[in-house]
């Protein structure tokens, strides 16, 4: 099991994946951008689904583990961060 951080930024007209970035303290991040609005849950819904879709994985292998009603969030994945990037590429 491997962890995604990640930073979404909800009512976007362009939803999507966008690159990798570094905060200050040097840690790694994916950029999320999701239609939906950051209310009862359904920017969370939609994170998951978007990173599903794009790691070809179910809903259901996916977690939020922190985060879930910040902007920046810990995501759980089946997987290390090689298999990650390797698979966001594609």
């Amino acid at each position: 099991m491997g962890t995604l951080s990640i930073r979404v930024t909800p009512r976007s007209a362009k939803p999507g994946i966008g690159n990798w970035k570094s905060d200050p303290g040097g840690r790694r991040y994916l950029e999320l951008r999701v239609a939906a609005a950051p209310a009862d849950g359904a920017a969370n819904e939609e994170v998951v689904a978007l990173l599903a879709k794009a790691l070809v994985l179910p809903k259901s292998s996916l977690a939020i583990i922190s985060g879930h009603a910040a902007r920046l969030k810990r995501i759980e994945v089946p997987f290390d961060d090689g298999e990650v990037e390797s698979r966001l590429r594609r």
